[in-house]
């Protein structure tokens, strides 16, 4: 293997290593996503609906947690990107070290201040009722796997900035298929309910940071670190953070989010109106795979060629990726729009969820055909380094736009005002996205 495949991303036609980065992240997530989904069927055919309700309450918390390791592992991997398009190793190497440390320490706090307040913030999160007490078992167990996957989603981006998808997606698959036949073996056959549940998916966690672990002590990795770069860097921390920041507040809003949601559509519809949110995010996070996974592709192409000075490159690579991620958002609108039914069937037989779910569904997907922009734009700053308009740009469809708005539209659709709010902030942040976007390549990507 070349010692420096990173080069590659400096060197080859721009169409070609777009699909050769985009498709095994798009695989990944695929099967991850798949994970989520099939995850959330097992569960609500074997254990029931607000099972479904139960574990969409506690994501917003771990995912939070786990996020710190991705918000880490994408401000760094910004960093390394640069780094090593510049051919400085040296701070791609203390980058990485720096990583690690920061990782650990945070998400070891978050746990243990998770757990001490965890009657606290189950409820808070909607978890009231009935779906308090599987949330509160699911909660608990999934915690302490919470830093594995946080070490893991760091470590898979580090990857990706190496300019080895193939591995990286490896790390994402892993975890998914242990995941789901932990739960046939735990839900399934032990009867082990939530715990089963929570067990199967914390120990997916393991096998994916295991396999992580391998990767880097093999000699297929390129960044090889000793203790020495383990050692805090004030100014690498500094970059790290402000980056990283943008992710890290982006999962916090998704984490607002689903607090917001899941206590207002209680409010409107009970259990049953949180499982058909707990249904339609779970496609959200499945059918926008190959949008998410172009989007993943596109950022170490990005970085690297803004830090080698290639422009040009820099341009292509965002026609490019916005070309391949909207004629992919289009695929997902058509395959949405005509089978929410048949979709929303295969999760549960419950006949209040299956008579509304389908309906909300095709609002929620409504503006998918434009969502290319937002996420390729919000990106292409992060991927460069510019903390400050990557993280307005990522807040502004959640933060700016849907939070608001779901606060508004119910006072005059009810219900249906909530599942309204999502088209509308999809629509208004891709028309913020794109005027910056086109403003940025126009003032900074000249020839």
């Amino acid at each position: 293997m070349k010692p420096n495949q990173s080069d590659t991303l400096g060197t080859d036609a721009i169409g070609s290593l777009l699909v050769k980065q985009a498709l095994p992240a798009s695989i990944g997530i695929l099967v991850m996503s798949l994970n989520v989904v099939v995850d959330t069927i097992f569960v609500g055919n074997w254990i029931g609906s607000i099972a479904i309700a139960a574990i969409n309450v506690v994501l917003p918390v771990s995912f939070f947690i786990a996020a710190l390791g991705m918000a880490i592992g994408i401000g760094g991997s910004s960093i390394i990107s640069r780094a090593l398009g510049s051919n400085n190793r040296a701070r791609a190497l203390k980058t990485f070290g720096n990583q690690i440390t920061l990782t650990l320490l945070l998400t070891v706090a978050m746990v243990i201040f998770g757990l001490i307040f965890i009657n606290d913030l189950i409820p808070a999160f909607g978890g009231k009722g009935d779906i308090f007490e599987p949330a509160k078992i699911y909660y608990r167990i999934v915690l302490y796997g919470v830093p594995l996957l946080a070490l893991s989603m760091m470590g898979n981006n580090v990857i990706r900035a190496e300019g080895k998808p193939k591995f990286a997606m490896i790390a994402m698959i892993i975890p998914s298929i242990g995941n789901l036949l932990l739960d046939y073996i735990f839900i399934y056959i032990f009867d082990m309910g939530m715990a089963g549940a929570a067990w199967a998916t914390t120990i997916s966690y393991s096998l994916s940071f295991f396999y992580i672990l391998y990767y880097f002590l093999s000699d297929k990795a390129e960044l090889k670190i000793n203790w020495s770069h383990f050692g805090l860097d004030l100014s690498i921390l500094k970059e790290i953070s402000a980056l990283g920041f943008v992710t890290l507040a982006r999962q916090a809003v998704v984490s607002v989010t689903y607090l917001l949601m899941n206590n207002i559509l209680f409010n409107f519809g009970g259990e049953a109106s949180v499982a058909a949110y707990g249904i339609i995010g779970r496609m959200l996070m499945f059918a926008l795979f190959p949008v998410l996974g172009v989007t993943q592709g596109f950022l170490p192409i990005a970085g690297y060629n803004y830090g080698a000075n290639k422009f040009k490159r820099v341009r292509e690579s965002i026609n490019k990726a916005i070309l391949y991620a909207g004629g992919l958002g289009i695929l997902i609108f058509i395959l949405i729009m005509s089978f929410p039914e048949t979709i929303t069937s295969v999760f549960t037989n419950d006949p209040d969820i299956l008579s509304e779910t389908p309906h909300y569904m095709r609002w929620v997907f409504a503006a998918t055909p434009i969502i290319a922009i937002q996420l390729i734009g919000s990106a292409y700053f992060q991927a460069i380094g510019k903390a400050v308009p990557a993280l307005l740009l990522t807040l502004t469809r959640q933060g700016f736009f849907f939070i608001p708005l779901i606060f508004i539209l119910p006072y005059y659709f009810g219900e249906l005002g909530v599942w309204i709010s999502f088209p509308v902030a999809d629509i208004l942040s891709t028309i913020v996205t794109g005027y910056f976007l086109n403003r940025e390549i126009r003032k900074t990507l000249k020839e």
